[in-house]
């Protein structure tokens, strides 16, 4: 048993008129205020957050303790008990206190995929949430709810280019990602490092920019000059043999016009050049003529 007063916050008043949870459900949906039973809340299954910040969590435990939880948890009822659907680490701060019950608005949901939408939607928009986290989110919404960009940017009160822009974040391979949830690089770095075509050059950038601490611009400068390294590399020519220099010598002489042979890693092609039909027309007579001879 825990010796000290278990304090639950400011008063029912002010629970309810708190602005976050109250303010997010904006009496859109139906919902009733009590305290219940921890022990008697079951974790949210869909929830998105996957790391908890030691640091954070003692802050927010040490608060707890001090003033009571001021904001309510939200659950709905389900087979006699409750499920949560946001405030996971409120409720983990609780239970590690080893407080009994919790204040918590208990709202109507009748279907697993409204449960996910909110559960999904009052997650996202915490500002402790990393980039990776509520592009996952996002993610999730898109795949497992059918939801357009566009439907995504509207539930969530963000523009389309926002949610885009954390989308294309998932397409960074996986340890870029999880350097990102740390916060070795930040989101300016991490938009940079998706101009990166080259996926070497990618991992030597971002290892240089985890390593060296580079800024922002100093990474997009890099970027720039990797893209245009890769470009000028395309460009190039590469040296002919001999053997098919003489070669196309002897297709100018035969054929009376540009010919270039283009070696390439599994075979290559034979570029014609021809000014008009009456040319074309006319090299297509040597080469019906060479048929001829055989």
């Amino acid at each position: 048993m825990v010796a000290k007063s278990k304090r639950l916050g400011r008063g029912l008043g002010a629970l309810i008129s708190d602005d976050s949870d109250a303010s997010f459900w904006g009496g859109e949906i139906p919902k009733k205020f009590q305290e219940i039973d921890v022990g008697m809340i079951r974790p949210n299954p869909f929830q998105p957050r996957e790391d908890y910040n030691a640091q954070n969590m003692e802050e927010l435990k040490n608060s707890i303790a001090e003033k009571g939880v001021i904001q309510p948890v939200t659950v709905r009822e389900k087979d006699g008990r409750y499920e949560l659907i946001a405030g996971e680490r409120r409720l983990r701060a609780v239970k590690e206190l080893g407080y009994e019950k919790i204040p918590a608005f208990i709202i109507e949901i009748s279907t697993d995929d409204e449960m996910l939408e909110l559960a999904l939607i009052e997650n996202i928009q915490r500002e402790d949430l990393n980039p990776i986290d509520v592009a996952r989110g996002y993610q999730r919404l898109i795949q497992e709810l059918s939801l357009t960009q566009e439907q995504v940017a509207q539930k969530v009160g963000k523009e389309r280019s926002t949610v885009a822009n954390l989308l294309r974040l998932l397409k960074l391979p996986t340890e870029i990602q999880e350097s990102l949830k740390r916060g070795e690089i930040s989101m300016g770095h991490a938009r940079a490092l998706l101009g990166v075509e080259d996926p070497a050059r990618l991992q030597e950038i971002w290892n240089q920019a985890v390593q060296k601490k580079l800024s922002v611009r100093e990474v997009e400068a890099r970027v720039r000059k990797a893209n245009q390294g890769e470009k000028e590399k395309i460009r190039k020519p590469q040296p002919k043999s001999p053997h098919i220099e003489a070669m196309e010598e002897r297709f100018r002489e035969v054929l009376g016009t540009k010919v270039k042979i283009l070696p390439q890693k599994n075979g290559g092609k034979i570029e014609i050049e021809y000014y008009s039909g009456e040319d074309l027309e006319r090299i297509w007579e040597i080469v019906q003529s060479s048929e001829n001879d055989y």
